[in-house]
């Protein structure tokens, strides 16, 4: 996936009210970016690090523009290295679709029809991505984007308590007990993470209902990206530690 433009370059100062962020630009200039992104950011937000963002150039919007990057010191070896992390938690949901399009997850290579945002479940939820092909199940398929790295390349999700996200695990749980399939797929917009795994201490309730959900026959997938100012991909497959 390639930005229209270049993204421009400013210095964090901080993130509030969930949905904005303040940076200062290399020109001196403060400005107020919009945050897409409902988590808690933990291990994101470093003040005075490098962000980037993209700039709509639509005057109507309040804050036209969005951000989209951050730099983030990772500790490895034990050693500080400085990774990129996704902000745009709206882009996880193309990046997975321009995955699936390009037939490059072998395990869903076989479904030629993605439809989104499908209503399903008995507790009324929307699947991410309903994938159909004559002869086989529906695939149910949930996306979630992760940016939370605690060092060493562990990630981890989520970084906030999720009951929305315990309901679609409920949800895809109960497509496999009904003899479907179901999938969750962690979007791993980060370069500093190469396996994923539930963040239990955060969230206990979100991992006590993913191994459920395993065990009633819901896979589980993550894949990594490379990230840079021009463009963000899909480019391999992480590990998952469920324990």
């Amino acid at each position: 996936m390639k930005y229209p433009e270049i993204l421009q370059e400013g210095r964090l100062i901080r993130r509030y009210k969930r949905f904005m962020a303040d940076i200062e630009r290399a020109d001196g200039q403060q400005i107020t970016l919009h945050c897409p992104n409902t988590g808690s950011m933990k291990n994101c937000l470093y003040p005075g690090k490098r962000v980037w963002y993209s700039d709509s150039h639509n005057p109507k919007r309040k804050y036209p523009c969005t951000w989209e990057l951050a730099e983030i010191p990772v500790v490895f070896d034990g050693n500080e290295q400085m990774t990129l992390a996704g902000m745009n938690t709206g882009r996880a949901n193309p990046l997975v679709e321009e995955l699936l399009q390009a037939g490059r997850v072998e395990a869903l290579a076989q479904y030629s029809t993605i439809r989104r945002e499908v209503k399903y479940g008995s507790e009324n939820s929307r699947i991410d991505f309903l994938l159909t092909q004559d002869g086989l199940p529906d695939c149910y398929l949930e996306v979630k984007s992760v940016t939370l790295a605690m060092g060493e390349g562990l990630g981890l999700f989520p970084d906030a308590v999720t009951s929305r996200g315990a309901r679609h695990l409920r949800e895809l749980r109960e497509i496999c007990e009904k003899g479907g399939r179901a999938v969750l797929f962690f979007c791993v917009q980060h370069t500093g993470i190469d396996r994923v795994a539930p963040a239990d201490e955060i969230d206990p309730e979100y991992g006590r209902t993913l191994r459920e959900a395993i065990r009633a026959g819901v896979e589980v997938m993550a894949w990594g990206a490379d990230i840079s100012t021009v463009q963000i991909e899909l480019t391999k497959e992480l590990l998952v530690l469920v324990g």
